[in-house]
């Protein structure tokens, strides 16, 4: 998996990388158990600060997607934890979606039509049915 940092973006870039891995996860781009790059590793190889790299492996530890041991590293979890906590964050994080979309006068059903191409994008299927 090619991971991509934009320094311009306003976005942090813990958050990106933590997104970006996410990404990879959801589309199967990295696979269950397999071992991410070395915190410093990683960084050297992006050419940002490890401690940014640190930041969002623990974001992505304490979220329950990638699990650190001290031997072996950061390898992606087998399934992600605590689903209450997640659905309530998932849940906040479309209410401002759908929120925004109304307030650009969205309806309903192009809505959903964004979210379930969105989704079917981070599973990893193209448009045609097909894998990306």
């Amino acid at each position: 998996m090619i991971i991509e940092i934009n320094t311009q973006s306003t976005s942090p870039l813990y958050e990106q990388l933590r997104d970006q891995i996410v990404l990879g996860i959801a589309a199967k781009k990295l696979a269950l158990s397999e071992p991410l790059p070395s915190v410093r590793g990683l960084a050297a190889d992006l050419g940002i600060n490890f401690h940014t790299v640190n930041k969002a492996y623990s974001m992505l530890c304490d979220e329950g997607y990638i699990v650190i041991d001290r031997r072996k590293g950061a390898m992606v979890a087998q399934t992600a934890i605590d689903s209450k906590a997640f659905l309530s964050k998932l849940s906040q994080q479309l209410s401002l979606s759908a929120a925004e979309a109304i307030c650009h006068d969205m309806n309903e059903c192009d809505f959903i039509a964004t979210c379930t191409a969105c989704y079917q994008k981070a599973k990893g299927v193209a448009d045609n049915g097909g894998s990306l």
